[in-house]
């Protein structure tokens, strides 16, 4: 099923503000962006696809092998989990966090997805 139009702009603008926070050189304000990206996207496949080659890519600009490294497994059954419900929700998507893990889902992503 497609993103809804909120949920898709809602999902764009962070993906847009990832971009301008780490061309002005704010590397954890662009990651949050893209964690809250990756939330508003595990119910859909592409979108949550898109999400992981966006940090993978953060990743490999950092020089960071871990990321990397959880990135990729994170691409390969991103699609699957989403397709199967099987994403945990509210996961920030980041190497840093277990795969599996669900989390607290900010209260202005909630209402996107409640929507």
């Amino acid at each position: 099923m497609p993103m809804k139009s909120k949920l898709r702009a809602a999902f764009e603008t962070e993906l847009h503000q990832a971009t301008e926070a780490e061309r002005g050189g704010e590397l954890p304000r662009a990651w949050r962006h893209l964690e809250r990206a990756h939330i508003l996207s595990q119910a859909h496949a592409g979108p949550h696809v898109r999400v992981h080659c966006l940090m993978f890519a953060f990743g490999w600009r950092r020089g960071d092998v871990r990321e990397l490294l959880g990135q990729l497994a994170r691409i390969l059954v991103a699609g699957p989990g989403s397709w199967l419900g099987r994403a945990p929700l509210g996961n920030t998507g980041g190497a840093n966090v277990g795969i599996l893990t669900p989390m607290p889902i900010p209260e202005d992503l909630r209402a996107l997805l409640d929507a």
